[in-house]
């Protein structure tokens, strides 16, 4: 399976889920900047948790606009699988 671990400023976990995923289950991952537009071809998607942009405001408020979201939205309505951590 391939995945995708979306990295925003502030989140944490990211480089924690990218170790398990290829060192502890094997499996292909990578990490996606919350700047690319697109995910590439992968199966599943990682949104770590912490404190994204500071969660100055509450958690997700800022990174929802993030270019990355669009194409994390669409990839979960077509039934991809997404794991919130």
């Amino acid at each position: 399976m391939k995945w995708a671990v979306v990295r925003f400023p502030g989140s944490l976990d990211d480089n924690d889920a990218l170790y398990a995923l290829r060192n502890v289950l094997g499996q292909d991952a990578s990490l996606v900047w919350h700047k690319n537009e697109s995910l590439g071809d992968v199966e599943c998607i990682v949104l770590p948790g912490g404190f994204s942009y500071g969660d100055y405001l509450r958690c997700g408020a800022i990174a929802r606009f993030s270019p990355v979201m669009k194409s994390v939205a669409k990839f979960a309505a077509d039934g991809g699988l997404v794991l919130g951590i």
